[in-house]
């Protein structure tokens, strides 16, 4: 930990290579970031008094706005261009921004979960007929029993590109030419925090601290080798309660279950080991994506190496959620993608791992690793979404090593949230990713359940889905000849 110095130093010379707004909100008390370990902590200063990292999407600060005239004119080492900067989106964040709108579905007599959509300003508006008419063209059957996509071919069986297909692909392009010139480090927000675990430290002590923090995840740190170690998620709680489940008589041996140990329940429950990738800080955002896609992680390490001593360092953790804010803020073509869902080849329509109010909590969280998820959808018997089980809720079921927790229904486990539970945001296949992402500009948004009129289940639409389709589906596929 002696390079301390000289990383903040690094980092003070990378972060006025770009001139960034503020922040909109009020940042948190500048600290040192932290390795923490059984016996003491240490002050392990990714970056300056200024900025303090956040390795998490729950306490997200707002990200960098990039104006037009800072990318073309503002010299990268100009300290009036970056105050300038600065100055401007102060000004902007004065207004304030209005809510989502909610509603609340009843579910049990001691929990509403929230139900959020896209507040009904962005929702784009149809008339009745419109949507009847939508309704029956997308709906009717032709010779093969398939959907009949109203398209025009062209010369050689290609579609022909239309003002909305064109104005589409416009937007794709634009957001992945923002991707390739912006740097894996521009996502961070200007004041952040991090966390970082030793690999000494238990895995019970760990699970505390996390919801002492209110966060998800955090980078490990073997301070044997001075390296970095992985990354520790929710799925490595979830794998100790496997094997919990597995072996009920050892709960002694699970509470003195260290980080360190983390791979070796992932051999006695036969379960595959998750990839460990990350980026350097300078690396391109595209890049990211990518990595993160290929893996089919949900967040990415940003690792550095110390000019002096050669060894690695965690700088911050970018997850999908800051990429696609960070993309709502400063691509305004984003709101080019006015395509809605159903014309869309994203999210999950078939096979949708569900669980009732009723279901053990056990069966959902065996679901969740069967099928490398996130989510399962409650329904009541007539196919209505009553709730979301997320992965993130196996955190509160099992704190402070209540492990009998396990042994509850799905809706009685969902009712242990806390107050501040932000809500389930859900859409319809009406709605467009334009919307979306002003959504996810203004929330924090993981998925979207996307349900009918009648609220009864249709799919799942999760940030991997809206970064996937971004980055990876065709442009050329309605270009003229």
């Amino acid at each position: 930990m002696a390079d301390d110095t000289q990383h903040e130093k690094k980092r003070g010379n990378t972060a006025h290579a770009t001139s960034l707004a503020a922040p909109e909100e009020a940042s948190v008390a500048p600290t040192a970031s932290t390795v923490l370990d059984d016996g003491a902590s240490s002050g392990l200063a990714h970056a300056d008094v200024s900025d303090v990292v956040s390795n998490t999407d729950d306490d997200v600060s707002p990200k960098h706005q990039i104006t037009s005239h800072q990318q073309d004119d503002a010299s990268p080492s100009s300290p009036a261009a970056s105050l300038l900067a600065a100055i401007a989106t102060l000004a902007d964040s004065a207004s304030p921004t209005p809510p989502p709108t909610s509603r609340e579905v009843l579910t049990t007599p001691t929990a509403k979960p929230k139900f959020v959509t896209p507040s009904s300003y962005l929702r784009p508006v149809q008339p009745r007929i419109q949507q009847l008419a939508n309704s029956e063209i997308a709906s009717a059957p032709n010779s093969a029993g398939s959907r009949v996509a109203d398209v025009r071919r062209g010369s050689g069986g290609r579609p022909m590109s239309s003002a909305l297909d064109r104005e589409q692909i416009e937007g794709l392009r634009a957001i992945r030419a923002f991707l390739k010139v912006r740097t894996s480090y521009d996502v961070l927000p200007l004041s952040y925090r991090l966390i970082v675990f030793d690999t000494s430290l238990l895995v019970k002590k760990s699970l505390n601290i996390l919801t002492q923090q209110g966060i998800v995840s955090a980078p490990l740190w073997d301070s044997k080798t001075s390296t970095f170690a992985g990354l520790l998620t929710t799925s490595d709680y979830i794998n100790v309660v496997q094997y919990y489940w597995q072996n009920p008589d050892a709960l002694a041996q699970v509470d003195q279950f260290r980080l360190n140990s983390l791979r070796e329940i992932e051999r006695a429950i036969g379960v595959t080991p998750i990839e460990t990738v990350s980026i350097h800080p300078d690396r391109p955002l595209y890049e990211a994506c990518r990595r993160m896609l290929e893996s089919r992680a949900r967040r990415i390490p940003l690792v550095d190496v110390d000019d002096e001593t050669r060894r690695e360092m965690v700088v911050s953790v970018v997850t999908q959620y800051r990429i696609l804010k960070f993309v709502s803020v400063n691509v305004k073509e984003t709101q080019m993608l006015k395509k809605p869902l159903r014309d869309l080849t994203i999210g999950t329509f078939s096979d949708v791992t569900t669980a009732r109010m009723d279901t053990p909590v056990m069966d959902v969280i065996h679901q969740l690793v069967k099928r490398n998820i996130s989510c399962v959808p409650i329904l009541d018997h007539d196919g209505t979404v009553l709730n979301v089980f997320e992965a993130v809720d196996v955190i509160a079921l099992i704190k402070g090593g209540d492990y009998d927790n396990l042994n509850l229904s799905a809706g009685k486990a969902l009712a242990m949230r806390s107050e501040d539970f932000p809500g389930i945001y859900t859409c319809t296949l009406n709605d467009r990713l334009d919307t979306i992402f002003d959504t996810i500009r203004k929330s924090r948004v993981h998925r979207l359940v996307v349900i009918d009129e009648r609220n009864q289940l249709k799919g799942v639409l999760s940030l991997s889905d809206i970064l996937d389709y971004t980055l990876n589906s065709p442009l050329d596929a309605y270009d003229e000849e």
